[in-house]
């Protein structure tokens, strides 16, 4: 059952609906009248966050089974590691086209049913991933489900809206744990899967996992209905607007950018590295390397913690310090995978938890557009994820592992300088400014 928050509603309050049996559809909340009587926002219970939060992982996840399997894949396409790394990069801009076009669907429609029917969409992209025949097909699979699979930032904001306002940004390190460790884990199962069947057997059971969590979703989360009555055109103009009138939006969007550029500058030609001597491992080897970056998990819940204690500038200072250290430790990738294995754990570490401060810190800006907020920023971040998946395959396949270190730590030198000393980048110490229509 869910419970009612007892607390008098207050501006940062949203109205919802509490679950009713009924078929599942998208429905649009017909505009407030002064008859309309709000109700409570159900109280985010253990349970509700947990299944959320691995609904999330699962959902990501399917933007990275290929990363540690591009040079099998590429062998059985027959094409160059350049080119296989344009999978990683169709994933990522799929990803970013669903962010703008989709995410912001979560402040029209009914949340719980819009959840669902992605998730089940989803499922639907790995399918057709796991019966291509040529590198078109297996590309509109994953074009499919990436674009999809950003339910995963849906359910990012709903935790936030249904979390206790001095718990929101611990609500929200949690779910993105659990986005964090499905990125990285998603390696790790992928390379296991494809050494005991092959890759396609990754998509296979990827799919039925979505599958099975579509219908969990479906009987456990609350029904919720934003109270945004704008058409769907004014909706997406209004995120065009946001980014003019809120300096930390557009700050913290492009502290974004940076970030997941970064990320994919590590991950996407690691790949190659590892596969290649004088490592030359399998693709279960490769996988295991995600376990690495498994503890960014655990920053980003404590980070979280931070921004929720108003120190969230704090937490970003030491988040890409930390970024920019790493580089330096995977400097000696190429001889010590014990350096390798420490720089993507510090790396991990930095860039999960900025990226909790930056939600955590954008999710006080408007209340009633935390869908089109979250659209905004993780459409910066996943633009800035695939040219990085671009520049970093076409450094390594000029001046290998080298070439990406040196850009890496120059991007980390730029991301600092920004992050530190921008004042649109610096998170008000005042209370959240109140909700705007």
């Amino acid at each position: 059952m869910i419970r009612k928050r007892p607390e008098a509603l207050g501006p940062d309050t949203p109205f919802c609906h509490l679950p009713v049996a009924s078929e599942p559809r998208l429905t649009r909340l017909a505009p407030m009248t002064s008859a309309s009587a709000p109700t409570p926002t159900p109280v985010l219970t253990a349970p509700i966050i947990l299944l959320m939060s691995v609904a999330t992982g699962l959902a990501v996840a399917s933007n990275y089974y290929a990363q540690p399997l591009l040079h099998t894949i590429g062998q059985q396409f027959q094409l160059s590691n350049a080119a296989a790394g344009a999978i990683v990069t169709t994933a990522q801009l799929s990803y970013a086209l669903g962010l703008m076009l989709l995410v912001p669907l979560g402040d029209l429609f009914e949340r719980r049913s819009l959840i669902v029917l992605m998730t089940l969409l989803s499922a639907g992209g790995l399918l057709i991933s796991a019966f291509s025949d040529s590198i078109i097909v297996l590309l509109v699979g994953t074009a499919l489900t990436g674009l999809l699979s950003v339910v995963a930032q849906i359910l990012v904001p709903f935790a936030a809206t249904l979390a206790a306002p001095h718990e929101r940004g611990k609500a929200v390190g949690t779910v993105m744990s659990g986005l964090l460790l499905g990125i990285l884990l998603a390696r790790t199962v992928a390379g296991a899967l494809a050494d005991v069947g092959s890759w396609r057997t990754v998509y296979w059971v990827a799919a039925i996992l979505m599958l099975v969590m579509s219908a969990i979703l479906w009987r456990v989360l609350p029904r919720y209905q934003s109270p945004t009555s704008m058409s769907y055109p004014r909706l997406l103009g209004s995120i065009l607007r946001m980014f003019v009138e809120e300096p930390l939006f557009r700050a913290r969007s492009l502290l974004g950018f940076l970030l997941f550029a970064a990320f994919s500058m590590l991950w996407t030609p690691l790949t190659f590295l590892l596969a290649s001597p004088p490592y030359e491992y399998s693709n279960t080897t490769i996988g295991l390397f995600g376990l690495a970056g498994a503890a960014g998990a655990y920053a980003a819940n404590r980070f979280g913690r931070l921004a929720d204690r108003g120190l969230g500038n704090l937490a970003t200072r030491v988040g890409l310090l930390l970024l920019l250290g790493s580089w330096g430790l995977m400097a000696f990738g190429q001889m010590s995978v014990a350096a390798l294995l420490a720089g993507i754990v510090v790396q991990d570490l930095a860039i999960q938890g900025v990226h909790v401060t930056n939600s955590s810190s954008l999710y006080r800006l408007r209340p009633e557009a935390r869908s089109r907020l979250t659209a905004g920023y993780m459409t910066c971040y996943f633009i800035g994820g695939a040219s990085g998946s671009l520049v970093s395959s076409w450094l390594y396949a000029h001046f290998g592992w080298p070439g990406v270190v040196i850009a890496g730590a120059v991007l980390g030198v730029v991301t600092l300088a920004y992050g530190a000393l921008a004042p649109s980048a610096r998170i008000p110490e005042t209370a959240p400014s109140p909700v705007r229509a």
